[in-house]
């Protein structure tokens, strides 16, 4: 079975930076859709940014563009986010994410994700 173990949050000033890991196991990037969801009490899962690593074909969520990165080792099976100039509306329990390759019109849509980590929060504070 997949497996996905976050790691990386924690509490961080406004302007701040973190980096968020994700350790993936058996199955391979090549064939899957993975990525990153977050959620805050009272709303619904959001995506922040997934990837197609076989194709490079990349989604960012408006609020993160130019401020989020997203990135993969491959030989490690590691996913990673990269988060700079983070915003108090940032505050979020953060979701690794992966299911078998989907087209890039489906890389936002929680529906498509088969698998899901058990989340690492990021508290930013103003």
């Amino acid at each position: 079975e997949v497996q996905l173990q976050a790691s990386g949050g924690g509490l961080v000033q406004a302007g701040g930076s973190l980096r968020l890991s994700c350790a993936a196991s058996r199955f391979s990037f090549d064939d899957y859709s993975i990525g990153w969801f977050r959620q805050t009490p009272g709303k619904e899962r959001e995506p922040v940014s997934c990837i197609n690593v076989s194709d490079g074909s990349t989604y960012y969520n408006s609020p993160v563009k130019g401020r989020f990165t997203v990135s993969s080792d491959n030989a490690k099976n590691m996913l990673y986010l990269q988060m700079n100039s983070l915003e108090p509306e940032d505050t979020a329990v953060y979701y690794c994410v992966a299911t078998p390759r989907v087209a890039l019109s489906g890389l936002a849509l929680p529906s498509s994700y088969n698998y899901w980590g058990q989340g690492t929060l990021v508290t930013v504070s103003s």
